[in-house]
């Protein structure tokens, strides 16, 4: 273990989940992607910050990038969310562990509501982005649907960059939550 004060390694994690979420959020809103390398070297720092704590925050990382991953592959199978934004949710999983993961998911989801609706509102959109809400949701093979229906992919598909979302319920949730490893 690195003989550095706890408060340091807090100052880390902060500034290195800053620095990915930033990136992505930028990244999303530029090229509409979030690249591998990005996703992949958020998770190695949270899991490296985490590494500093001892074995039992390390564990907790691990744990949080799993589960955040499996809710991200999920709304990724069904065409409600891109790989990029699957991904990234692993990287921030890492760095909120299991204990910090529902809240901030909570606070992404709340995010990813207001940007939809403000987006598609300003194009004049919103009784369009409702009806393809309702497709989805008909489309879930758990809700008796056939399983087909709109994704991400769909013709005319209404979209919107993810990863800003991701990074504004994330930070909000980091910061104002008093997350510590």
């Amino acid at each position: 273990m690195i003989a550095a004060d706890s408060r340091t390694l807090q100052a880390a994690a902060s500034m290195s989940l800053t620095g990915l979420m930033v990136v992505a959020a930028w990244s999303d809103l530029r090229t509409r992607r979030i690249p591998n390398q990005l996703t992949i070297a958020g998770l190695v720092a949270a899991l490296l910050v985490r590494s500093l704590f001892g074995w039992p925050a390390l564990s907790a990382g691990v744990q949080g990038a799993g589960l955040a991953l499996a809710a991200g592959f999920v709304l990724y199978a069904i065409g409600a969310m891109g790989a990029g934004d699957a991904k990234l949710l692993g990287a921030m999983g890492a760095f909120m562990g299991p204990d910090n993961l529902i809240g901030a998911l909570a606070l992404i989801m709340i995010a990813g509501m207001i940007v939809a609706v403000v987006s598609v509102a300003r194009k004049g959109l919103l009784p369009l982005l409702l009806v393809n809400t309702l497709d989805l949701f008909r489309s879930w093979k758990i809700f008796g649907g056939d399983g087909q229906g709109r994704r991400l992919t769909s013709p005319g598909a209404l979209t919107v960059p993810y990863g800003v979302p991701i990074a504004l319920g994330t930070l909000v949730w980091w910061f104002a939550g008093g997350v510590r490893i």
